[in-house]
């Protein structure tokens, strides 16, 4: 028989099927190819090719052109309406049309004015085969107004307050595009606190003194006629505040707790919250009722805005943001509800059809609303519209019968609901036109042998042409069981052979005539690799050649180019291509590799690779160890059913002795290419006997192993098929599980292609209940793995088994598992739930069981949920954080461990199954008694004085009970870290303050602090500090002592009574005695003793009761204060006892106060230098 094409049936007996299924049996279209030859020559109604967008804002500035262009056969002729009347261009020397469009172009750049000209356009294009109509194209000037005149007040604000500063740009068309910028022109920052808003308002969450400028202008962008208008500047000043209080969120925009928003499918989705709060909120968002789509959503403007983009009906549900500082939470809902202009499902098509041929033209669009579909005929309403018998309409369907060729006309879909509109044209255009064949005459294919083969015949013609092909001279019939006819008319020939050379005819036939076209088709000899380059291993600096000798096809020429792991050879003298080989000289290390040798052809194009391996050289030949060569001549003998001899040569040892062999096996029908281990055999042996599986295409392949490693597979055996049997297995892993209440999901793990045995697997599941006397039932299902059964009880245990099977027949009895339908939410909550408090931190719960059968599912244990609703001790509220403890199993009691002590906890009780939880046992509330206090948050010691340090501390952070006094105890320590006498001393609850007297100075005390409850002592916090050392008098002292003036003054002194001394032993030379010298000789001072006059010595005078002379040798003492001598008269007795010092001009700091009682001397000499006092004695 003839291969063909024959055009599918087109009659339709009414009445007897489904207009669904006469749609689907009826010829939608004719293809009509696009050739331009072809469709010069074709009749075709207008069809609209370019039109202006439906609303169209023009630039004032600029002539307005409304494009509408039209492709038909006779070429359409132009008209167009507006505001629903005929507009008349010739009365209008302003608007003129293109030549050969239907654009128009209407000239405002002279006189003419925009505003003149809005309206709405509809152009028609028409000619003798209907007429198409463009979309409603509103036509409207952009509009960029100034902003009104206004008087803005300065705003003062203390820091801390929210602000809100309005824009309210004025309306444009399209919108405005609103900004905030200074003066300058440069961009306000924004940031979490200060943002600017959807509506273009700026807004401050809190406002800081650095947020004060007299320049905060809003700017409207108006990108259509490329204009910004300004608003007058908004100054602030912000004072900063003495103390900002702190407040939890509030919204600033939007108001209240929910509002509603409505956006259109396709658009962007913008959800928008901004609150004000001190600390500043964040903000986060979640959808209450789902989870946000992925890869559509996205955070704008510091996640106060929520953008979902190609929103769809999907997408409406509740949202709610989330406002939080560490003062509060608040929330938002919008519900979000998306509407939908009409979009469409199916457009309406062109229609090609033959005279007397049936068709339908398809018209669905959807939308929210749903969309009302009307037709038209050529621009007119099809209720109007001359009547045609062949034509039908059955709402978004109009269904033709018998058509002739007055049926061609133009049709407009129109579907339209309150968002929106789509127009869609569709000619139907009924044609006769004998069959033409569109490929180029004797056109040449040249394919590779063993590869498929595609001749085409591409066809036009109407009645849809029939299709036959013949090969050769002769014209012999084509046979389908050999060649596969395309409908689109091409010969596809499977698996080419050498005898599918020739010339093949393709005949298209209708009623109307006939035509044909030879083409040619030759097969050429693949390209092949016949010496292929092979593994080396070479020294460095010697030289390697590889080889790689090509065969192929006489009349095609090859390309044979060598690469080097995949990329070019190196740009290296020492590489070499000649005709068969590469050769690689002075071999290195980086020259090792993998290299490719790829011969390309114009049809098909082969590779080969190896391997070069570079070793150092040896200095003397030595035996090259090797893995072995891979085996060869494999051959398969005793070919039985499961069973089979396989055989083999092995290679060349290479100097290691082959330990063993290693067999693997490919299955080419279930997983070509996969390689699976078989079995392995001594080295000693050349032969194995093989178990096979059956319905497995097998081939074997074997390595050899030596110390040194494994060979590199041999070729592959020949396949063998073993034959079809029933499966020796069923599936592993049987499980029977709900995934809802009532159902009961039965799965496995399938076998795989190897395990089937045979062709046909499938897998029969049988169940029933375990508890009921029903019988088995049972469905064959195919190679799946699972099985849901619908409409189960809740939580019933049912025995279950899948058998496998295949074509051959069934597995062995399957073993039963038990498995359970699905699991429900439990009904009934804990009873008789009490609670003992063991300690303030321990809790014992006790409860009742519930009854097993309303648990309705696995039992899984009891979950605990306990908190504390407020500070037994402070009384203030806190945030509720509900903790939860788990018991597996079926406990009815548990420890609540780590309870806060004083304090008021509320807890309840709730069995859980698989599916969740169950309801709440009523709260149950109990109390932990007091506990002993935390340690106090801080201890510091203030003040140190001489004899007294102030201890300052905070109470402790957890006092877990009411306060009831505080311990102190301290004790000294000695330079050595000894510790003396401890001091315990209880203070006040309600003190944070106490200071210690009578200490010793200079003296380092450890303390130990802690509070007490009533339940006892809490933990102690230690500190330690130093009294203070009296080193005033001495530093001064020794400071004055180093003083400058203070020794030239003492300088004067002592040459002033040298000489008084000198004027006196001159005058005593001369006679003259003092009056006071029998005073002298009278009260003689014991240390200071009259000089002879023999020796040139004399007598001091001395008040023996006032004035006593400064002892030789005083020196200042080691803690730097001036040491009391025998005398009354000492300089210290000047000032206020041992505190007595100069200042820093010299005189005394004290009143004199007289004589004072001697005090002991303290201390030891030490070797400083002498103070100023003891030096005036030491020169006296």
């Amino acid at each position: 028989m003839q291969l063909e094409i024959m055009p599918r049936k087109k009659r339709l007996s009414a009445g007897r099927v489904p207009l669904i299924l006469f749609l689907c049996q009826m010829i939608s279209a004719l293809d009509v190819p696009l050739d331009s030859k072809l469709l010069e020559d074709l009749v075709q109604p207008p069809t609209i090719t370019q039109q202006s967008p439906k609303d169209y804002i023009v630039d004032p500035r600029e002539n307005i052109v409304i494009q509408c262009e039209a492709k038909g056969k006779p070429p359409p002729s132009f008209s167009w309406t507006r505001n629903g009347t005929h507009f008349d261009i010739d009365k209008d020397p302003l608007v003129t049309m293109k030549a050969g469009l239907g654009t128009l172009i209407i000239n405002i750049m002279g006189e003419g004015k925009a505003e003149t000209y809005e309206g709405v356009y509809q152009c028609t294009a028409r000619n003798e085969r209907g007429a198409a109509i463009s979309n409603n194209i509103v036509v409207r000037p952009s509009r960029s107004p100034l902003w009104t005149k206004e008087k803005l007040e300065p705003i003062t604000l203390r820091s801390g307050q929210s602000l809100i500063l309005p824009c309210r740009p004025p309306v444009g068309l399209p919108p405005a595009i609103i900004f905030w910028m200074d003066n300058s022109f440069q961009r306000l920052p924004q940031s979490e606190r200060v943002s600017q808003g959807l509506n273009g308002d700026l807004y401050f969450s809190n406002v800081l003194p650095e947020d004060s400028r007299e320049d905060y202008i809003c700017y409207a962008r108006f990108n259509h006629t490329q204009t910004i208008q300004q608003k007058q500047p908004i100054s602030l000043k912000v004072v900063l505040a003495k103390s900002s209080r702190e407040r939890p969120p509030t919204f600033l925009t939007p108001q209240g707790n929910a509002s509603n928003k409505e956006e259109l499918r396709g658009n962007v989705l913008s959800l928008e919250c901004i609150a004000e709060g001190l600390p500043t909120p964040i903000i986060y968002w979640i959808k209450e009722d789902g989870t946000l789509p992925t890869n559509r959503t996205f955070y704008r403007n510091f996640q106060k805005t929520l953008q979902i983009t190609q929103v769809s009906e999907a997408d409406s549900g509740k949202y709610q943001c989330i406002a939080k500082n560490a003062l509060g939470v608040i929330h938002h809902t919008i519900s979000v509800t998306v509407k939908a202009a009409p979009y469409w499902i199916m457009a309406p098509q062109n229609l090609v059809l033959s005279p007397g041929e049936d068709g339908a033209l398809v018209c669905r669009a959807n939308g929210n609303p749903k969309p009302r579909i009307s037709w038209l005929s050529n621009g007119v309403p099809i209720e109007i519209a001359p009547d045609d018998p062949s034509r039908k309409i059955n709402g978004d369907t109009i269904i033709f019968s018998s058509v002739q060729e007055r049926s061609s006309a133009v049709y407009q879909c129109n579907a339209s609901n309150e968002y929106g509109y789509l127009l869609g044209n569709a000619f139907v255009n009924v044609l006769a036109e004998p069959p033409r064949i569109l490929t180029s005459e004797n056109t040449l294919y040249q394919v590779i042998a063993n590869r498929p083969a595609l001749l085409d015949c591409a066809f036009f013609g109407s009645p849809l042409p029939t299709i036959e092909w013949f090969k050769g001279t002769k014209g012999s019939a084509l046979r389908e069981d050999t060649y596969v006819l395309h409908e689109n008319g091409t010969l596809e020939i499977p698996v080419a052979q050498k005898d599918s050379t020739g010339t093949y005819t393709c005949v298209a036939r209708n009623k109307l005539g006939m035509a044909k076209n030879e083409v040619h088709l030759e097969i050429k000899d693949p390209t092949r690799i016949i010496k292929q380059p092979e593994y080396a291993v070479v020294q460095r600096g010697s030289t390697v050649s590889f080889e790689c000798k090509v065969k192929h096809d006489h009349t095609l020429i090859p390309t044979v180019i060598w690469l080097k792991d995949n990329g070019e050879l190196p740009s290296d003298g020492r590489f070499t291509v000649d005709k068969d080989q590469l050769v690689v000289a002075d071999v290195s290390d980086s020259d090792g590799g993998t290299y490719t040798c790829v011969a390309n052809t114009t049809l098909d194009d082969v590779s080969a690779s190896a391997v070069l391996s570079v070793v150092a050289p040896t200095p003397t030949p030595a035996p090259i160890y090797d893995v072995p060569n891979p085996p060869f001549d494999l051959e398969l003998t005793d070919q039985l059913d499961k069973s089979v001899q396989l055989s083999w040569t092995p290679g060349d040892d290479n100097n290691s002795p082959i330990t063993k062999f290693i067999i693997e096996y490919e299955d080419a029908m279930h997983e070509a290419g996969l390689w699976h281990h078989q079995t392995e055999v001594p080295g000693t042996q050349t032969t194995a006997q093989l178990k096979l599986s059956p319905y497995v295409n097998y081939s074997f392949r074997v390595m050899a192993e030596n110390s040194l490693g494994r060979s590199l597979p041999s070729e592959a055996s020949e396949q063998y098929l073993t034959k079809a049997a029933e499966p020796d297995k069923n599936p592993m892993t049987v499980e029977g599980l709900g995934s809802e209440p009532d159902n009961l999901v039965i799965t496995w793990q399938p076998l795989n292609g190897f395990e089937s045995n045979g062709p046909g697997l499938q897998y029969k599941v049988s169940w029933r209940q375990k508890d009921g006397d029903d019988e088995w039932t049972s469905v064959v299902v195919a190679n799946v793995s699972k099985y849901i059964v619908s409409g189960t009880p809740t939580f019933v245990p049912y025995l279950i088994k899948v058998q496998a099977l295949n074509d051959v027949g069934f597995a062995p009895e399957p073993a039963v598992v038990m498995g359970h339908s699905g699991e429900d939410l439990p009904m009934v909550a804990p009873g008789n739930v009490h609670v003992t408090v063991v300690n303030s931190t321990l809790a014992e719960v006790h409860w009742d069981p519930v009854p097993l059968k309303s648990v309705r599912g696995h039992l899984q244990g009891y979950r605990i949920y306990y908190w504390t609703d407020q500070n037994s001790s402070k009384r203030n509220r806190r945030h509720i954080e509900k903790k939860i403890l788990t018991f597996q199993g079926s406990k009815t009691h548990g420890m609540l461990p780590g309870l806060e002590p004083f304090s008021h906890y509320t807890l309840n009780v709730r069995v859980v199954n698989g599916k969740g939880e169950g309801p709440a046992s009523p709260d149950r509330v109990f109390h932990t008694p007091e506990g002993v206090p935390s340690a106090p948050s801080s201890l510091k010691i203030v003040n140190p004085t001489l004899d007294s340090l102030t201890l300052e501390w905070d109470p402790p952070s957890h006092p877990n009970g009411i306060l009831t006094e505080y311990t102190l105890k301290y004790q000294p320590i000695n330079s050595t870290h000894e510790l003396g006498p401890l001091v315990d001393l209880k203070i006040p609850a309600n003190k944070t303050r106490w200071t210690l007297k009578n200490l010793n100075f200079s003296t380092r005390y450890k303390f130990y602090f802690y509070a007490q409850t009533s339940a006892g002592s809490g933990s102690q916090i230690t500190e330690e500090a130093v009294t203070t050392v009296d080193e005033a008098m001495a530093s001064r002292q020794v400071d004055i002592a180093t003083q400058g003036w203070f020794i030239g003054l003492m300088c004067a002194v002592a040459l002033l009574i040298l000489i008084l001394l000198i004027v006196c032993f001159i005058r005593r030379n001369k006679g003259g005695k003092y009056p006071v010298k029998e005073k002298e000789d009278a009260h003689p001072d014991p240390e200071i003793q009259p000089m002879k006059e023999d020796d040139g010595t004399f007598g001091e005078y001395s008040d023996a009761e006032d004035h006593k002379p400064l002892k030789k040798g005083s020196r200042t003492p080691s803690d730097r204060t001036v040491k009391k001598e025998d005398s009354d008269d000492s300089l210290v007795d000047y000032g206020e006892g041992v505190n007595g010092q100069f200042n820093e001009d010299g005189s005394f700091i004290g009143q004199y106060s007289g004589k004072k009682e001697k005090e002991p001397a303290e201390g030891n000499e030490s070797s400083e230098a002498p103070s100023p006092v003891n030096a005036m004695n030491s020169f006296v």
